[in-house]
């Protein structure tokens, strides 16, 4: 019963002329999380809940690590991030067409360490592409990278 009802008000509400519920947010997941250890936490609209290999990652969350924790993430586009104890990552953007591989990644790590290996977003579009810290943003120009940011300061490599 509850079934029909929720169809009932989709379709009510796609005749008036608004997206569909479930488009939606199929077209704001970003990604999958693939791998956790320890403590994960994955912030969304002023809540937060533990991180699940299979759950679904969005364009807005905040990926929080705890002490000898960690996450691996692969978005829609391929590209592969892994996260690694007491980090804090915001992605802020991220859309992605799998047909023209047009889009935008930008994640800001406001500590902790960050591996990524660029998917194809950053290779039909370099310049899509951006991660930052509290003190620099990095635009890709290769495939794979590391980004540490501590107390002090940051490290790319």
């Amino acid at each position: 019963m509850r079934l029909q009802a929720f169809k009932y008000a989709l379709v009510l509400a796609c005749g008036c002329g608004c997206v569909g519920v479930a488009d939606a947010l199929a077209d704001d997941a970003a990604g999958v999380v693939k791998t956790v250890k320890g403590k994960v936490q994955i912030e969304r609209a002023g809540s937060s809940s533990g991180a699940a290999i299979g759950g679904e990652v969005y364009g807005s969350d905040r990926i929080v690590t705890g002490p000898e924790s960690s996450v691996g993430i692969t978005l829609r586009d391929s590209t592969q991030l892994s996260a690694g104890a007491n980090t804090v990552l915001d992605l802020n953007r991220f859309a992605f067409n799998s047909t023209t591989h047009d889009g935008v990644l930008d994640a800001t790590i406001k500590r902790g360490s960050l591996a990524v290996i660029s998917g194809k977003l950053a290779k039909a579009n370099p310049d899509a592409v951006r991660f930052s810290t509290p003190t620099t943003t990095l635009g890709v120009r290769g495939t794979e990278f590391i980004i540490e940011v501590g107390d002090t300061g940051e490290r790319a490599r």
